[in-house]
Formats: C-alpha cells, structure tokens, sequence
C-alpha cells in the first residue's frame, strides 16, 4: 500500500471515510441529520484541514472548535462518539494507505478528536 502523498489521497481517504461514517448506526446521524453534510461542499474544506496538518499547507481557514460547538448544540457529542469517529477514521486509515503520514494522520485523528471533546 502507498502512503497519503498528497491531496488527492486526502480526497480518497476521507470520501472513503464518509461512505462509512453515513451509514454508521453510532453516529452517522450526526453527518445525516444534524449537520446534513453534503460531501461534494465539505470534501474540499476537510482537504484543506487535512492538507494543513499533514503537510503543514496553508488555506484551511474554518475554526474546527466552532463547527463541532455548533453540532454539540444541536445533538451532544459525547466521548463514545468521538471513540467511534475514531475507530472508523483509523480503520480506513489502514485499510488503504501505510506509511509515515498514514501514521501521522492516525495520530492527528487521535489529537483532534482529544482537544475538541476536552473543549466542548
């Protein structure tokens, strides 16, 4: 297997991720239903985030904290949410790509999804 490279791996691995979060019975309808996410509109900003810290690119310019304050609103996020998100990001993760960034985006999954439930 190859590692994530670029942005057109991102892309592939976050529109293979979502295929998986939208059908999950867990938290899928956080995606669904809650934020009622359209992946053609948000690919290209989870790119940009994705691209940022992988790659340390810039152009991502959307507040993370605020959109997952947003959704926490609306339905709480709570820590079993955030195992599961997780859980499904790690196994796409290692489903199709190995490498140092591969393992580098396991780890940044892992932090992300720490700082934003300690901050909600």
């Amino acid at each position: 297997m190859k590692d994530i490279e670029n942005r057109q791996d991102i892309e592939k691995l976050f529109t293979l991720f979502y295929e998986k979060v939208f059908a999950d019975a867990e938290i899928g309808y956080f995606f669904t239903e809650i934020a009622k996410t359209n992946l053609e509109a948000h690919l290209p900003h989870i790119a940009d985030f994705w691209e940022m810290v992988l790659f340390q690119k810039e152009g991502y310019t959307k507040n993370v904290l605020q959109v997952h304050q947003h959704l926490h609103e609306k339905s709480p996020l709570k820590a079993e949410h955030f195992q599961r998100w997780l859980s499904i990001f790690v196994e796409t993760v290692d489903a199709h790509f190995a490498g140092e960034n591969a393992e580098r985006a396991k780890q940044r999954g892992l932090s992300v999804a720490t700082v934003i439930q300690m901050k909600l």
